[in-house]
């Protein structure tokens, strides 16, 4: 069968495969998820920003039909901290400069498919530039966004965190 070409589509993915990102992100999980390892980079264009995102170590489900899947949020704060109940407390809340309800907080992403503890995935979005994100973090958490529960999508506890920086990667 013939396959059709897509040209905005493979010149995107040809785009960003030849190039370095503009801001990345480092994420570690916390002390109870010791495993994971996050990266997201971020690719400033003319459409607006590429997230790019890979993770490894990442907890599984428990059976055949369960599927990890993880809510991933820019939050405005600035720093991986916090305390023994919430290891990335200082974080904040979702980055939200418009002050919309959720799930179309600036910050809000799609969601992270588990695969044996891997996940890889992409997405372009106009909500914010590279340098509105500089200096806040990435939150992994551990449930699936429902993209309805005010303010947060009833995500969970944040089990990875990273501050995004100005670094090529």
């Amino acid at each position: 069968m013939h396959q059709q070409q897509h040209p905005f589509i493979d010149s995107r993915l040809r785009w960003l495969a030849g190039r370095q990102a503009d801001a990345i992100a480092h994420l570690h999980g916390s002390k109870k998820y010791p495993d994971i390892f996050g990266i997201v980079r971020f690719f400033q264009c003319a459409e607006g920003v590429y997230v790019v995102s890979s993770f490894k170590g990442l907890p599984l489900g428990n059976g055949a039909c369960v599927l990890r899947i993880f809510a991933m949020h820019i939050h405005e704060g600035g720093s991986c901290t916090g305390n023994e109940s919430d290891p990335f407390a200082d974080t904040g809340s979702h980055y939200n400069p418009k002050k919309c309800l959720h799930p179309f907080h600036a910050g809000d992403l799609p969601p992270v498919f588990g695969n044996d503890g891997r996940a890889w995935g992409a997405v372009l979005t106009n909500r914010f530039s590279v340098r509105d994100v500089l200096g806040k973090t990435v939150i992994l958490h551990a449930n699936l966004d429902d993209f309805t529960t005010q303010p947060s999508g009833n995500a969970g506890e944040k089990i990875a965190c990273g501050v995004i920086s100005r670094r090529n990667a």
